[in-house]
């Protein structure tokens, strides 16, 4: 199973703004924090935001926050919430062409695995991502005061 950078994204800024629940904070500091595209960041806060994952307060003195408990965010909907195409192979597929699609034994095997990865994605949420002894490990290394 390969995760797309746009998950891995969303996940990173849900990390971030958990470690920073007393304070707003910017695209700008995420992505300088974690040395990635604002651009990149930018589309992935908006679709956050209207998932209802994030907080976004416009104006001077504006900026992000979870909109939901750590707690309350799991991760396996969340990724099936931002992958757009979880089709390992591509007689997962409606566009599937493969020829040997009504006798392999494959993609049974290889959607038992998907969903076994899901499920083990299920049984955990942001707040999992984060235990306390950690993070300061987590603010040192994100630069977060």
């Amino acid at each position: 199973m390969h995760i797309t950078r746009y998950t891995d994204y969303s996940l990173r800024v849900l990390i971030y703004l958990a470690l920073q629940q007393d304070r707003l904070a910017t695209i700008q500091e995420i992505a300088d924090s974690y040395d990635i595209s604002k651009n990149h960041l930018m589309k992935v806060v908006h679709q956050l935001t209207l998932k209802g994952y994030i907080e976004s307060i416009r104006g001077k003195n504006g900026g992000l926050r979870l909109h939901r408990r750590p707690d309350d965010i799991n991760i396996g909907v969340l990724v099936r919430e931002t992958e757009q195409d979880l089709n390992l192979v591509e007689c997962f597929s409606s566009k599937n062409k493969c020829c040997i699609t009504p006798v392999c034994g494959l993609k049974n095997i290889l959607a038992e695995a998907l969903m076994a990865f899901l499920e083990t994605l299920d049984q955990y949420t942001l707040a999992d991502v984060l235990p306390d002894r950690q993070k300061p490990q987590l603010l040192r290394l994100l630069q977060i005061a």
